[in-house]
């Protein structure tokens, strides 16, 4: 632990200078593709709640308020500064080093440290102010819990000590701008076109600045004071409500000053007061907005003995309880169930953090503790595992309201911005780990709400985007075929949940990998929990028996297993495939197995699936294996190495299932992965920055062309890292895990992990749910 002033700040917490830019920071490879550069912190908001961003300059940028919609915006208005007097002496500073309002004075770069370890984060200002100053910022998300954890608040903990032999007089002044109104889409009903990408995109307009009718109201009792900022409306639609900002009286120790309207645009008003003495002029102003910006403001000021320690609370809150999707289709959210539904209750939230925060604080520590004191794990592991969950409170993340049906609600996470599309089910067959794992009831939520998908027909017809990227006509697809796997549960411009399969990339009723994958999931969810929820079984099992039936339909030449059609029909999904392939053909085995397992516990008919099983084995192991690894395929003639083509038999092992090859075989291919993936491609670029996703034995690439074989795709690393560490090769799964690790983190990428990077120094598809594999390797290392 890094100790200074009670506060403990973990050695492994993700460190960095206040201000410090990056020399060569990554790009994005295409210039269609979001790159908001790389000032990019832990998020601070509840699951579903919408989040705002803080970064390491300490400005608040990041704002994914409204459900699944993204705002990238430095907003000056909404800012910490702190007034110091020593003496005679004395000097101000916001608290960012990039502060626009000309007035306020940034506060010096790289004079202190940025820390986070999701869900906590800290800043130590160091080398500018004689007291000593750390801000822990938090969230009460903590594992297991369906309360707390969907709160819309952030915590702001401020710890100053006068380290002098004099006495040093502090204000801490947190400043925020009345947003009420403007975190919804302006176009309620948007165009869907293709992007160059060959992806479907909408445009979205947010009501930023349009603040009439806003006013701030200051409140409180004898222990509390806060600004609450509203908007009169009779019913509260998507982006009404409150925010509100909050601090603890204690006229003991400190005094409390307010300001609740002046002009963010201009702040030379409030700076004025506040820089000069650290006060502010206690104006009480309910005056509704015309159309202009108004701003709140509340300033703590406290003199510190020489030695003395003061810890003093910050609370930022609000209340927007409406997602809405298309327009009119709308859900409130979880939170809700705590807090009403009437948009008026951002002042009982922050009430409720100012009670309560120390033993949030308490139950995150008690949650982290059992893995950040072990030694048998590297600090850099410690790290990048819990700041990787960044993702569920950032990722456009829903969490609905609970009813009869769904208890702890609905839950959903984007699969990235660039692909704008909830929880597809390719990629969380790793990226769910971590869900899995630590709120296991949101897990089976999701998996209950693709169960519901499969059996649903969509008549709608698209364009498919990858025909448009190569200059083909594309053939006419429905949007959704009976018994289908959905690719994904739906966009957040139409009704998530309900509307599913919205990606147009590719034709997704013909991938060979969805219906496993729903498969796999659900019987590892079962598994993974305890093995007694059969009532989640049942749930699911009309679902899995008419899935694998349609899955069945493309095993065309009856020899057991569905064939790849030669179209990228899987997630790799610039990739062809051609008849029966490794990574297809394993998930299908495993698939088949698990089948099995439920029917048994359910005493379901499996006689079936045992029949598909038994061709399906042999025909996969003589077809495939060629003396060293699996083939990517049969009909390609691509002696390319995959670097997943056993993911199948990950999972098998996983779910204590017969292996799906012989185990001498799979050690033979996962070495040979090893070698030509990771060791031969770093040594043929030049750069150790994980395994490609696919190339030739001796580390070069079948099509130096080519986009996903040579991408190195975080959430796979992690996965392949995960079978490493099963098949005890753990020498190996640290190397590549770590490998993968340095370059989010060294490079500009934290608290927004891209899918993939290059060895050009790029990436593509930032913000993206697969990365949270990396609990699967944890998972792995402790059943070991």
């Amino acid at each position: 632990m890094t100790q200074s002033n009670f506060v403990q700040i973990p050695a492994c917490a993700w460190q960095r200078s206040i201000g410090q830019g990056w020399e060569k920071p990554y790009t994005v490879r295409y210039p269609s593709n979001l790159d908001d550069g790389a000032w990019h912190g832990a998020p601070l908001g509840g699951f579903g709640a919408g989040c705002v961003g803080r970064s390491s300059r300490g400005d608040f940028n990041l704002w994914h308020v409204d459900g699944g919609e993204h705002l990238f915006e430095s907003m000056p208005a909404c800012q910490f500064s702190v007034f110091e007097q020593v003496g005679e002496q004395s000097q101000a500073y916001a608290l960012t080093t990039d502060q626009t309002l000309g007035s306020w004075r940034s506060y010096p770069e790289q004079s202190g440290t940025y820390a986070a370890l999701y869900p906590r984060s800290w800043f130590k200002y160091e080398n500018v102010f004689q007291a000593q100053l750390i801000c822990e910022q938090f969230s009460p998300i903590v594992a297991n819990n369906y309360q707390e954890t969907s709160y819309p608040v952030a915590v702001f903990q401020w710890t100053a000590h006068n380290p002098t032999d004099q006495p040093i007089t502090l204000s801490i002044m947190l400043t925020w701008e009345n947003m009420v109104g403007w975190f919804t889409n302006a176009l309620k009903s948007p165009e869907i076109r293709l992007r160059d990408d060959g992806s479907p995109v909408y445009e979205y307009q947010p009501r930023l600045r349009e603040s009439a009718g806003n006013f701030n109201q200051l409140t409180g009792n004898e222990h509390q004071l806060a600004i609450v900022m509203s908007r009169n409306v009779d019913q509260p639609k998507e982006g009404d409500g409150q925010w509100a900002i909050a601090t603890s009286i204690n006229p003991y120790l400190w005094e409390v000053f307010y300001h609740t309207r002046w002009n963010p645009e201009d702040g030379s008003e409030l700076w004025e007061s506040f820089s000069r003495d650290g006060s502010l002029s206690d104006r009480d102003d309910e005056t509704p907005s015309a159309g202009e910006r108004i701003g709140s403001a509340i300033a703590v000021r406290f003199t510190l003995k020489p030695g003395q320690t003061l810890q003093i609370p910050f609370v930022l809150s609000w209340d927007l309880p409406v997602t809405e999707f298309a327009e009119g289709v709308e859900y409130f959210r979880r939170y809700t169930d705590f807090f009403g539904r009437n948009g008026q209750n951002a002042w009982s939230i922050a009430r409720t953090a100012l009670k309560h925060h120390r033993s949030w604080q308490e139950k995150i520590q008690a949650w982290q503790a059992p893995i950040l004191d072990r030694t048998d794990l590297p600090d850099w592991f410690k790290m990048a595992l819990f700041n990787e969950l960044y993702d569920l409170t950032q990722g456009g993340t829903l969490w609905s309201a609970a009813d009869e049906r769904d208890p702890v609600g609905q839950f959903a996470v984007l699969e990235c911005i660039d692909y704008r599309w909830y929880e597809s089910l390719d990629v969380r067959l790793y990226g769910s780990f971590g869900l899995l794992m630590l709120w296991a009831e949101l897990e089976k939520a999701v998996m209950r709400s693709f169960a519901r998908a499969i059996p649903q027909q969509d008549d709608r017809t698209r364009v498919i985007g990858y025909y448009y990227t190569i200059g083909a006509e594309s053939p006419m697809a429905l949007r959704k075929v009976k018994g289908a796997t959905p690719h994904d549960l739906g966009a957040p411009n139409e009704h998530v949940w309900e509307k599913t399969n919205y990606t147009a990339y590719q034709d997704c009723n013909l991938w060979k990998d969805l219906g496993s994958d729903f498969v796999l999931q659900v019987y590892r969810d079962y598994l993974l929990t305890g093995a007694t929820d059969t009532e989640f079984l049942e749930e699911c099992w009309d679902a899995i028996v008419e899935t694998l039936q349609y899955l069945k339909r493309f095993d065309l030449d009856e020899d057991g297993i569905p064939e790849n059609s030669g179209a990228p029909d899987q997630t790799f999904d610039d990739w062809r495939l051609q008849g029966v392939s490794a990574y297809c053909g394993g998930l299908w085995i495993a698939a088949l197995e698990s089948a099995i397992a439920i029917g048994n516990i359910l005493d379901r008919p499996v006689e079936l699936y045992q029949s598909w099983l038994t061709q399906s084995r042999k025909i996969y192991q003589d077809t495939l294996w060629n003396g060293t690894y699996y083939r990517l395929d049969s009909g390609s003639g691509s002696d390319v190495v995959m670097a997943d083509q056993l993911c199948g038999q990950f999972y098998a092992k996983l779910l204590n299932l017969p292996d799906i090859v012989p185990i001498d075989c799979a050690h033979s291919a996962l070495q040979t992965v090893y070698d030509a993936c990771f060791v031969k491609f770093s040594e043929k670029m030049g750069v150790k920055i994980g395994a490609a996703n696919g190339v030739r034995p001796d580390g070069s690439p079948e099509n130096p062309n080519a986009t996903h074989p040579l991408e190195v795709w975080t959430g796979i690393n992690f996965g392949l890292a995960a079978f490493l560490m099963q098949m005890e090769m753990k020498p190996q799964a640290w190397t590549l895990t770590e490998s993968v690790v340095q370059q989010i983190y060294n490079h500009g990428l934290q608290f927004r992990t891209p899918e993939a990077i290059t060895a050009a120094g790029t990436f593509r598809a930032s913000h993206y749910l697969r990365a949270m594999a990396i609990w699967a390797i944890l998972l792995i290392h402790d059943r070991a």
